[in-house]
Formats: C-alpha cells, sequence, structure tokens
C-alpha cells in the first residue's frame, strides 16, 4: 500500500531517531566482513607481541573473523606507527602502541611522517605494566639507597643499559636519576632481550627490566632487584618496594598499552571495537595471563586514551628537554 507523505515523513523520522540511538548499526552492522590485521611495533616475543597473541585469539573468536599479527619493528616503532597512519581508514587495521614511546617520539623526531595527534583515532587501554630496577650482584648494592650512595661517590663508574635511546626504559633511568640527584653511564642496546644480556653478563651494571624478564633471574640470583617503577608492587617479587616507597615520592613510571586505528576510521567501528576489545579485557583468563607478565589488563574510552597520550607527551617532552636526549 503507497503511504502518504505525512506517513513517509514519520517513517523517516522515527528511522533517523533508531540510528541516533544506535551509533554501532550502519558500517559496522557488516563489520567485519574480513580479517583484521594488528601491526604490532616491536619483534615477536616482547611484551605488545605477547598481548597482541592473547587479544587477537579471543577478537578473532567473538567477530568470527581471522585477527592477525603483524609485526613491523624498526626506527623505535616509529615504522609500525607510519604504516598503520597510513592504512585504510576501514577499521581492518589496528595499531598496538607504547603510550610512552608513542608520545616521546613527536619531541626527538620531529619531522616525522605522522602526527599522533591527528593521523589516529584513540580506541582503547589494553594493559598497564611495570619495571623492575635491577643491578648485577658484583656491584654489591642490596636497596635503592645503597645503590643512590653509591653512585653519588662513584656515579662516573656505573652504567646503566637501556632498550635503546629514548626508549621507555631509558627515559625511567633518566627520571630516577633527576628524582635522586645522580649521574651514570647510559649504554643504550637494541631492544629488552639483549638488555638482560648485558646486565647478567656484567656488561653494565644496572637497569630498568619488565617483571617477566626480571623475577626469575632474581631468584636465581643473578640479578638484585631494587625497585619497581610503578605505583605498585610486582606481585612475581612482592618484598620488593617502589621507588617511591623506598624514599622517592611521587615517582611512577607504569608503561601503558593501547590500540589505536587511523584516522578517519568511522566513529561507529571504533565504539565496536572498543566494546569488543573491553569485553575481552575483562576476562579473568586473559588478566592472569597478562599478570604473569606483570602487566594488569585495563580498558578505557577512546577519550581517556587521548588523554593520557598527551599526558604522557608533555612529560616525556619535558624530561627529554632538560637532559639532552637526542635520538639515535
Amino acid at each position: 500500500m503507497k503511504r502518504g507523505p505525512q506517513e513517509l515523513g514519520i517513517s523517516i523520522l522515527l528511522l533517523v531517531v533508531s540510528l541516533a540511538a544506535n551509533p554501532i548499526s550502519g558500517f559496522a552492522r557488516d563489520y567485519p566482513a574480513r580479517p583484521i590485521r594488528i601491526i604490532d611495533p616491536y619483534p615477536p616475543g616482547g611484551a605488545t607481541d605477547f598481548m597482541d597473541r592473547i587479544v587477537s585469539k579471543k577478537l578473532s573468536e567473538s567477530v568470527g573473523q581471522p585477527v592477525i599479527v603483524d609485526n613491523r619493528p624498526g626506527a623505535g616503532g616509529n615504522l609500525a606507527a607510519e604504516l598503520a597512519a597510513r592504512a585504510t581508514p576501514d577499521g581492518y587495521t589496528l595499531h598496538m602502541n607504547l603510550t610512552a614511546g608513542m608520545a616521546s617520539g613527536r619531541v626527538l623526531f620531529p619531522r616525522l611522517a605522522f602526527d599522533i595527534r591527528k593521523d589516529f583515532a584513540y580506541v582503547t587501554l589494553v594493559a598497564e605494566g611495570m619495571y623492575v630496577l635491577v643491578a648485577h650482584p658484583a656491584l654489591s648494592v642490596g636497596s635503592l639507597a645503597e645503590l643512590v650512595a653509591l653512585a653519588k661517590a662513584k656515579g662516573d663508574q656505573l652504567r646503566f643499559g637501556s632498550a635503546g635511546i629514548a626508549s621507555p626504559p631509558h627515559l625511567a633511568f633518566e627520571l630516577l636519576k633527576t628524582h635522586t640527584g645522580t649521574n651514570m653511564v647510559h649504554v643504550p642496546y637494541k631492544g629488552a632481550g639483549p638488555l638482560v644480556g648485558g646486565l647478567t653478563g656484567g656488561e653494565v651494571q644496572l637497569g630498568f627490566v619488565s617483571p617477566a624478564g626480571a623475577s626469575s633471574l632474581v631468584k636465581a640470583g643473578r640479578l638484585t632487584a631494587l625497585a619497581v617503577s610503578s605505583a605498585r608492587r610486582a606481585k612475581s617479587l612482592p618484598t620488593v618496594p617502589t621507588v617511591a616507597e623506598a624514599g622517592y615520592p611521587g615517582f611512577d613510571v607504569a608503561p601503558r598499552y593501547g590500540y589505536m586505528v587511523p584516522a578517519g576510521t568511522p566513529g561507529s567501528v571504533v565504539k565496536f571495537l572498543n566494546i569488543e576489545l573491553g569485553k575481552i579485557l575483562a576476562m579473568p583468563d586473559l588478566r592472569a595471563a597478562f599478570e604473569t607478565q606483570g602487566l594488569e589488563a585495563t580498558s578505557s574510552t577512546p577519550e581517556r586514551m587521548r588523554e593520557i597520550m598527551l599526558e604522557e607527551e608533555t612529560r616525556w617532552a619535558k624530561l627529554i628537554k632538560d637532559t639532552g636526549i637526542k635520538a639515535e
């Protein structure tokens, strides 16, 4: 039966109201219709890859499409970020990032081919971690206080390693130096794995490493744990105090990880991904798996993730400028 103009107008109005009330309809109703790719900025075997493998499996089960992890290490994570920024903004490319690394890149590399403020849409945080300050046993220090005393007397003879110039563990150590009023020599490595090797081999005496990388070595007596960088202690090393507890209130370095998509990705798809990933990150088995690596699974609104990224940028930009850190 043919409807009159008034009935047609009412139908259109009801449709508009329905779409407004259900923002995941429309584009996202048929999404995803093919495989989704997660671009990871680091080599396989690291913290981001560990999280991506678990999340990708569960997301695939949830949406009924393959979710592929694509590791693209290089240029301190900038290679992967540029690739993600230039991808088609259709929801089929996600970018896993370490917020401090992404935020500091804007200061260290002013000519980057992407802008974290303009070229990405934020989806959700994934996890929050921590670093453990460890020392080689030959250094004969058992606490942060003992290290600070030694560094003030012989700082130019102490070497601390990092996963690379301006890597988050490097920035964490530079911040520790400013809090403790000490000065030690920096030795950059090409990644967390080589750093741990340098520490156990005695090439460097100090460094910030992940709880997963530190726990077994500390328990075996190959490294000494002095403090934890975040505001909470590591469950795998419950007797090790935080830096704040060890006498330096306000020190809190907790690496945060999250997912982004290219700018221009439909808002309905971003919301769909935010909801699906939020459900996955709340799963008890995922949370337990993350905890084995010293990671606390968490989620956020896209708006909160963007706020955190800008907060990180402000924080690390000041440290980089104050300490004169230069990119490799």
